[in-house]
């Protein structure tokens, strides 16, 4: 079981300069959200048999970046193969400054709107997919599929308890990747595992 794959300060400091890196800017409100969803910069989250949205989530917030809609058809695809029968639950997607700036008022633990640490979410280009339901076996999955594709600076990942989800930020170059080739395949190296670092 590779361990869990705690944030850090430092990692949301860097999830914000690939943000920036990748020249995304931080979504506003409501309307420049719907600006962006029409002008195709945030598309669907690609829901299917195997790829499911919570129905909390409001509708105008079921986007995300194209690169990130990819990175969810893969990592959905190879779950399910591992996984017969099993499917994963999208938690949160785009937000928008001014609700990140609401949620911040009722809930002490959630990011910054504003700053250097403000939350990756309002980018669009990194989703929380739920942990609730998911057996030890597929945790375990999980943490190894995902280990490889961060230290090939593709995504960064923070693991949450108090929501129980996996943050996953998604970066441009992901569409450009080629180190994942076997996408059923977890990782198996302990050396490999040993490497990852914060």
């Amino acid at each position: 079981m590779p361990p869990p794959l705690r944030g850090s300060h430092e990692s949301l400091v860097h999830q914000n300069a690939m943000a920036e890196a990748d020249g995304l800017e931080r979504i506003l409100d409501d309307a420049d959200l719907n600006d962006r969803i029409l002008h195709g910069s945030l598309v669907p989250v690609p829901t299917s048999s195997m790829l499911r949205v919570n129905t909390d989530l409001p509708e105008n917030r079921r986007y995300c970046r194209p690169w990130t809609a990819k990175f969810l058809r893969d990592l959905s695809q190879a779950h399910a193969a591992h996984f017969v029968g099993g499917s994963l639950e999208v938690t949160s997607a785009v937000r928008t400054v001014e609700y990140q700036r609401r949620l911040r008022m009722i809930n002490g633990n959630a990011a910054a709107a504003d700053g250097d640490i403000a939350s990756p979410h309002l980018t669009g280009g990194t989703i929380d997919i739920a942990k609730q339901g998911m057996t030890a076996r597929e945790i375990g999955w999980f943490r190894a599929w995902l280990i490889p594709l961060e230290q090939a600076g593709k995504i960064d990942v923070e693991e949450e308890f108090r929501q129980s989800c996996f943050h996953i930020s998604v970066y441009k170059s992901y569409t450009e990747k080629a180190a994942h080739n076997n996408l059923e395949t977890p990782l198996a190296s302990a050396s490999m595992l040993a490497t990852r670092g914060r």
